[in-house]
This record gives C-alpha cells, structure tokens and sequence, in this order.
C-alpha cells in the first residue's frame, strides 16, 4: 500500500522512477526496469529520461516478450542466487508493457513477487492518468517516427486489447507508424458492448481527419443513448455535411446484449466478419448499405446477429482481404481462413499480430500499399 500511495502521488512523469525506489527500499530490489510496448508491437521500450536511452527488448524471443504475450509472470533464473520477474503491466486486458524486477532469491521473495503482480496492474493504471500530462509514455511506445495521420488515429482508439468476465478483444492496425483512415472503436456498459470497424476513404492526413469526424460523431450519438441504426444516420448526415459526398466512410457496427448474445448489427461498407465456430471459419454476410457521408440523409436499418459461447469473431478491412502477392495472387478467402485456424488456440489480443504478419509473408514487401486492420473478439457471454 505504501509503494502504491507512492504510486498515486508521485508526478506524471516520474512513475518510472518512483517505482524504481520503492521496490529497491522496500523490496530490496536490486534492478527496476519499465518497459512499454511499442505500436507495431514488436519490441518493449524501456522507459527513460531521455526517451530512447536505453535499447529495446524484442517482443518475440525474450522472457519480458513472454510474460506480455501469456500476461503471466515470467521468472528467471540469475547467478548469484539471483532472480528477475518480468511482471505484465496491464489494465483490464488493455496490455502495456513489463515491469522487469531483478531480486535476491529468499525465502520472502516467492510472497514479494505476489505483491509485485499487484503494483505493476497499479503502474499501468497510473500510466494512463499520466498520459493526460506527460508526453512520456507515448514517446517510449515508439520506435521511429509518427506519422501525422497514425499521430491523429492512435490518439483516437480505444486501446488496443480489452478483457472482461463476458468477452476478450483485441485489434492491431498496420502499418502502425503510418495509418491513415483505418479505425476501430469499442465501449462497455454492465448490459451491452458497442464495437465500430471503420475504414475512411483516401490517404494520410485527408482519411484520418475524415475518420476522425466520423468516429467522434458515432460516439457523440452514441454517448446521447441514441440507437444503433439512428447513430449511423446522425454520422452519415455529419460527414455528408463537411465532404458532400467526395469523401466517405464506411464502418461496420455492432451493439451485443452481453447477457444473451443476441446483437444488432449496422453494414455501412467494407469491413468484413468471419466467425470461427466449432472449429470451422465461415463468413458472416449482412445486407450492404450505403458508406456514411456518401448521400444526404440516407436511412440506416439494424440486421441480427447471434453470438453463442465459445465463438471468435475476426473483423477486417480491406487492407487485409484485398491484399495481392508479388505475384498478383489474391490473399483471399481460403488463405484467410488458414489464418484465423491457425491462430486458434491464442488469445484474442494476439490473434491480430498474428493474421497481420501472416498476410505480410503473403504480400513478400515490406511495407503495405494500404493500411490494414484485424479486430478479433472472443466472445463467452454470460
């Protein structure tokens, strides 16, 4: 409680710091190291003043790599009688980075590192108060330069995981230091989740000020208790108003009843779903309506859809499905499904990293023509 009221006061940009004292005065610590993830992440950031100053742990084959992918402490063992716990920082599954804790290995510090998991979910909920008055942390989560457009669009989601007792999520844009109009936002009630996949026309700065508009209209509805059907028609006559019809977005909607999975369902475009259920993908198909922004006053109507226990939804953009190979080959329905099979059996807020490089090993370039997004969603109601 003492560390954690440290926690609580310490200034926004002295988290790192303050942890670090804590734990090597009451924990005996003898090294304290916070790390963050990165956007596209692939490595975790350590974070310092200033930013940068130390090199990045990679993502894929490190022990921190481990406990952030699992969300479980990893343990290692150090000579010397030596050991360094690498403790997941995350806030309601919304995954951050790694507290590292290099500690004498007594007879204390089995119960020492049951505290320690508790105070790195503190870190993490201190660090997005931060956020709201220090620059820090969103300099150590990247590892090169911002675009303007990915500034504004990463500004703009949600998170990029989120877990609850009915639901797991978990998105990734890429490419995720140059987006441009991709989009998904996500909100809880304790009876319904409400979840956006969006995809603005154009590129750079013009898509994300248009999906910026669009986004922040559907939450504006949404926000006034209005329904699904009539907030996509408040966004639409928004964005026709600023565009006329030269720019338009379009945005797949969903509003779950958490209690029963029943679900209402708003197709404005292109984003797709594919539904992984008893071990077999399909396509979920909804009668198409127009874009938002495209033609004044265009009526909007709900469709139904049924989530049972046990199913995965996967959401795409364009930037996924229509993606070509080198060779002009398609990446296509069957490829996609291989995808979505062959990342079953991990989490949903690993299955996004997952299908995004299996698609870049199809693409064979390094970077992508188009921004492209995956959302999966575990779903176990209640």
């Amino acid at each position: 409680m003492a560390v954690e009221r440290a926690l609580r006061t310490a200034a926004p940009y002295a988290l790192a710091d303050v942890v670090r004292q804590e734990l090597v005065e009451r924990y005996a610590a003898e090294a304290v190291e916070f790390l963050l993830a990165d956007y596209s992440l692939t490595v975790l950031q350590p974070v310092t003043t200033p930013p940068h100053a130390l090199p990045p742990v990679s993502l894929r084959n490190s022990p921190a790599g481990r406990a952030f992918g699992a969300q479980e402490p990893v343990q290692e063992e150090l000579a010397d009688g030596r050991v360094r716990v690498q403790l997941p920082v995350s806030v309601h599954g919304d995954r951050l980075g790694v507290l590292s804790v290099t500690l004498p290995a007594t007879e204390e510090s089995g119960a020492a590192r049951a505290e320690l998991a508790q105070l790195a979910q503190v870190l993490g909920h201190e660090v997005l108060v931060a956020d709201r008055e220090t620059d820090l942390y969103l300099q150590a989560r990247r590892r090169d330069r911002l675009t303007l457009a990915a500034e504004m669009q990463w500004q703009l989601l949600p998170g990029r995981s989120c877990s609850l007792p009915e639901f797991d999520l978990g998105a990734q844009l890429e490419p995720a230091y140059a987006i441009h109009g991709d989009n998904y936002d996500w909100s809880s009630t304790a009876d319904r989740l409400t979840l956006y996949v969006s995809n603005g026309m154009g590129e750079g700065i013009d898509a994300a000020l248009l999906t910026n508009l669009a986004v922040n209209a559907l939450r504006n509805a949404r926000r006034a208790g209005i329904p699904l059907a009539d907030q996509a028609a408040l966004a639409d006559q928004a964005v026709y108003a600023q565009y006329r019809g030269q720019r338009y977005l379009s945005v797949l909607m969903l509003d779950f009843d958490l209690a029963t999975g029943q679900a209402r369902v708003v197709d404005a475009g292109c984003p797709q779903l594919r539904r992984l259920r008893d071990g077999a993908v399909e396509r979920v198909d909804f009668e198409a309506q127009l874009p938002l922004g495209m033609f004044e006053e265009t009526d909007y109507v709900t469709q139904d859809l049924k989530v049972e226990p046990g199913d995965r939804l996967v959401f795409i953009s364009d930037g996924v499905y229509d993606v070509v190979s080198a060779k002009g080959e398609a990446y296509g329905d069957a490829a996609l499904t291989r995808a979505i099979q062959a990342t079953r059996l991990l989490p949903a807020s690993e299955v996004p990293g997952a299908v995004l490089r299996e698609l870049a090993g199809h693409r064979g370039t390094p970077a992508p023509d188009d921004d492209a997004l995956v959302v999966c969603l575990d779903w176990r109601g209640r």
